[in-house]
């Protein structure tokens, strides 16, 4: 990413308290989170968050962010379609139609995936993911909102 750069162009996210707002949650659950949920499914959800909301800032920045965590260039790649593959582990399936559901926020079966991501994650461990998918649908919509728009520097 050192030849890109980001253009703000709609507005300047710090014109209000929103920005540090934002910015805590990333302390708290973003890519340098100390989490006890697996550092590489966490940044697959980050990235899916990413390309489930058509974010251009949150997929380079999250697709770079996966691959400085060593995960399979295959996997990365795949992402977009996830359920069609055997790439991913029980756990990461469950763990992405969760972050699908939730993002979406409209699915009437989101207690059957919930119940499905329980037989692989404690309680912490589905609260982390939940606060993870909330943090990043916080940054794609922040950064959908003021144009964070990619160029070549």
């Amino acid at each position: 990413m050192s030849n890109i750069d980001f253009e703000n162009t709609r507005f300047n996210p710090d014109l209000t308290p929103f920005h540090d707002l934002a910015k805590s949650m990333a302390k708290a659950f973003g890519y340098t989170a100390d989490l006890e949920l697996d550092q590489q499914l966490a940044q697959l959800i980050r990235l899916r968050v990413a390309q489930v909301n058509n974010c251009s800032y949150c997929l380079i920045l999250h697709s770079k962010a996966a691959r400085d965590r060593d995960i399979l260039d295959a996997k990365i790649d795949g992402l977009g379609s996830w359920w069609e593959s055997h790439l991913y582990t029980k756990p990461e399936r469950a763990a992405l139609a969760y972050c699908d559901a939730l993002t979406d926020g409209r699915d009437p079966g989101f207690h059957a995936i919930h119940e499905a991501a329980s037989e692989h994650f404690s309680e912490r461990g589905i609260a982390e993911l939940a606060a993870i998918i909330i943090n990043m649908n916080v940054w794609t919509r922040l950064k959908l909102a003021q144009g964070a728009t990619p160029k070549y520097t």
